[in-house]
């Protein structure tokens, strides 16, 4: 039970880090501007209306459900698929890791993958669809689409989900990384004037940003390659015993 909760500290630590990735946070004005359907000059106005602020709430709401329910889906097909051939995990496991430090050196730069360059988030709609259905498809769109900096993170929870003993923990765990994205980014859309003042200040740490991302992936790979997650997190109980509750 202390293993499972420190892993899913790091997996809503992993969410945290996908919002802040240079790929999505310098990006959160314009998904708020396109779900919502209101335009930029009225979203940061000084006082927003009733309408304004109901709209925000509502279509945001929509749009964390939608890439919510991708994730959380992976996440259970990652587990069924890992539950059903067991008898692989330990190749399945290793095999992944390395992936994982590859995209870690990615992150920060030290090796180049195109393909991880494609950028597909909001080219999946030329047009937002109407209601707040159309928020949650383009949620859903956000998720498909994965990204340079979503993508290796994700993938490291979900190989964690894969090689996690229940079905059920391998859900939870995708649902905790959805609320480590999902929350930053509703505070942020309540609070989208405040952010735009204090962007620019951030814009200056997202090469930092990138590097403790990549760096997190490459400890998470070799954790996970040498088998060693679980005393690493006995670890992490030791030094910070309040992160456990009994």
């Amino acid at each position: 039970m202390e293993t499972q909760q420190v892993t899913f500290y790091l997996a809503f630590l992993a969410g945290v880090l996908s919002f802040i990735s240079p790929c999505v946070l310098p990006l959160i004005p314009s998904y708020v501007s396109f779900i919502t359907g209101i335009s930029f000059e009225e979203l940061t106005e000084d006082i927003a209306t009733p309408r304004v602020k109901r709209a925000i709430i509502l279509n945001s709401v929509m749009f964390i459900l939608g890439f919510s329910l991708v994730f959380i889906a992976m996440g259970a097909t990652i587990s069924l698929l890992g539950q059903y051939f067991a008898v692989y995990q330990g190749i399945f496991r290793r095999v992944g890791a390395v992936i994982i430090v590859f995209m870690g050196l990615h992150i920060i730069g030290l090796v180049n993958f195109k393909f991880l360059q494609r950028d597909k988030r909001l080219h999946l709609f030329n047009d937002k669809p109407l209601g707040f259905i159309g928020s949650f498809l383009v949620g859903i769109g956000f998720a498909a689409g994965w990204t340079p900096c979503i993508g290796p993170i994700l993938a490291s929870i979900l190989l964690v989900a894969g090689t996690s003993d229940t079905l059920g923990l391998g859900i939870m765990l995708l649902i905790v990384y959805s609320l480590g994205l999902a929350i930053p980014f509703f505070l942020t859309s309540l609070g989208i004037n405040r952010f735009l003042k204090y962007f620019n200040k951030i814009k200056k740490y997202m090469r930092a940003i990138s590097i403790v991302s990549g760096l997190f992936l490459i400890i998470m790979g070799v954790l996970i390659y040498t088998n060693y997650f679980a005393i690493f997190t006995g670890y992490l109980n030791a030094w910070f015993p309040f992160l456990i509750y009994n």
